[in-house]
């Protein structure tokens, strides 16, 4: 509740200031004309996030997330893609005040990363990351490349609500199978001796999941679980939505895995988002987590 009444607080006393200082800049002008429009700026992006978080009504909006990020095929250049987009999240986490927290990270040979698994806490995590599910393509001259020819690389971001242990999601010990193996890093002291890292495979629907970031085998078993719980519950809700549709008769597909945004940095930069429409040329500014515009566009373009 707090989450709802604190922006509205902030809005009902931000009307007031602001019209004292249209007041007085009617009488003054000057600094106190520049102050009321500052503050009317202030308001509106406040009713923005209102607006926007209006739109977060689904029964999972409100839960902290898992994030994935995945590299799609052509190596070196999809793996260093991949590490962009998780720092280009980590960046827009930081900007939203959330904490972030690894599962799992899995270092690309070269560059980049070969996957990784992030929990991402506070209000509505999952409601406005699930904007970002889907392939996200960079088209860039590559630095990997001796000739500096231009390269095509796509990476995959899903996103999971994260569920506690008492939500309605049954895992018998049977369905699942364990693994464990020593954390992969960069080498030396950076690798664990023992078999810490843990790998829980779901033997019903074949999904994966795997815990190395901590140096205890039961916080990464812990872990993956918790992964594994949010997984089988956004399974559940996607079968479900499935169902409602057909019963409605409804014929568009919802394709996973289709690609949504495109991140162009040769021959001329731009960022468009092929779902809205949604397009800016300060690549540099998003890739530093000021996503703000898309997710919000998307999640009017659904809501």
């Amino acid at each position: 509740m707090k989450a709802w009444l604190t922006p509205l607080a902030n809005v009902a006393s931000g009307l007031e200031d602001a019209s004292a200082l249209a007041d007085l800049a009617e009488e003054e002008g000057g600094e106190a004309e520049l102050a009321a429009g500052e503050e009317v700026e202030r308001l509106e992006k406040l009713l923005r996030d209102l607006e926007v978080r209006k739109m977060l009504s689904g029964p999972s909006d409100e839960r902290d997330a898992v994030l994935a990020i995945h590299p799609g095929a052509g190596g070196t250049e999809s793996a260093d893609w991949a590490g962009m987009l998780l720092r280009m999240y980590t960046a827009w986490c930081d900007r939203r005040g959330y904490e972030t927290s690894v599962v799992d990270l899995q270092p690309g040979e070269e560059a980049g990363i070969k996957s990784a698994t992030l929990f991402v806490r506070g209000p509505f995590a999952y409601g406005y990351l699930r904007a970002e599910v889907g392939v996200h393509r960079l088209v860039r001259l590559s630095p990997f490349d001796a000739a500096h020819r231009r390269h095509t690389s796509f990476a995959s971001v899903a996103a999971y609500p994260e569920v506690e242990d008492d939500a309605d999601i049954e895992i018998a010990d049977s369905d699942i199978k364990l693994d464990f193996f020593r954390a992969s890093g960069p080498g030396g002291q950076h690798v664990n001796k023992s078999s810490t890292a843990v790998r829980v495979t779901h033997v019903p629907t074949g999904i994966v999941v795997s815990s190395q970031a901590e140096r205890s085998q039961f916080r990464n078993r812990e872990n993956a679980m918790r992964v594994l719980r949010s997984r089988l519950y956004a399974l559940r809700e996607e079968e479900q939505r499935k169902q409602q549709q057909e019963a409605a008769g409804e014929k568009r597909e919802i394709a996973w895995g289709s690609q949504i945004r495109s991140y162009v940095l040769h021959p001329y930069q731009l960022v468009k988002d092929t779902r809205t429409g949604v397009e800016t040329s300060s690549v540099d500014a998003v890739l530093d987590g000021d996503i703000d515009e898309f997710i919000e566009a998307y999640l009017k373009a659904t809501g």
